[in-house]
């Protein structure tokens, strides 16, 4: 199996690597477009600011690839943030594939939240195997809103999304290859979707 995780600057993507050769699939990172395409599975990391992440993919012309992609696409963190329309970080437009707004935790919550949290509501097959109530890692200062494509929240001062879908294309909160046995299952389960 191909997997490639996009290489566009803004994602921590050795220890996605590792996690991915721990189930013994050799990921390899890429910004090339046609090696994207030819891909069994795309990993869309993220991690530093949306503003920088956006203009790094759209300098590059992945902005409007990821889009166009067929095979299930799967963004963490702020892979998932930026699926949406925009983001209060920076107040950016985003890739605009799920409709809402990213927005940024509130005072007297400890920003940001870092550390595990509970997950609940989980639907589809990303989540086969994996309970209610199961513990994920999370490090993020803003949060996606839940919207008819959430497929797993969490709560920290409101309900917010951690996870949706929509078509082929999945997004984490969470960091799956921090997360332990649940988090290598939510790997595992998304090598083995039905395309």
């Amino acid at each position: 199996m191909r997997v490639a995780v996009i290489d566009y600057g803004a994602g921590n993507v050795k220890s996605v690597l590792i996690a991915l050769e721990r189930l013994g699939v050799s990921g390899f990172l890429t910004a090339d477009a046609a090696v994207i395409q030819a891909a069994d599975r795309v990993v869309f990391p993220g991690q530093g600011t949306a503003a920088m992440a956006l203009e790094k993919l759209k300098a590059s012309g992945l902005d409007r690839l990821l889009l166009e992609l067929k095979q299930p696409v799967l963004g963490i963190c702020l892979g998932l943030q930026l699926f949406f329309d925009c983001t209060d970080e920076g107040n950016v437009q985003g890739l605009g594939l799920i409709p809402g707004r990213v927005q940024r935790f509130q005072a007297p919550l400890k920003i940001p939240q870092m550390g595990w949290n509970t997950l609940s509501g989980l639907k589809g097959s990303l989540f086969d195997g994996i309970e209610e109530c199961t513990h994920m890692y999370l490090v993020h200062s803003y949060f996606a809103p839940l919207v008819p494509e959430t497929i797993g929240q969490a709560t920290y001062g409101q309900p917010y999304t951690v996870a949706v879908q929509k078509n082929n294309f999945y997004g984490v909160q969470f960091h799956p290859e921090k997360s332990g046995p649940a988090g290598r299952r939510l790997l595992q389960n998304f090598l083995t979707l039905n395309p």
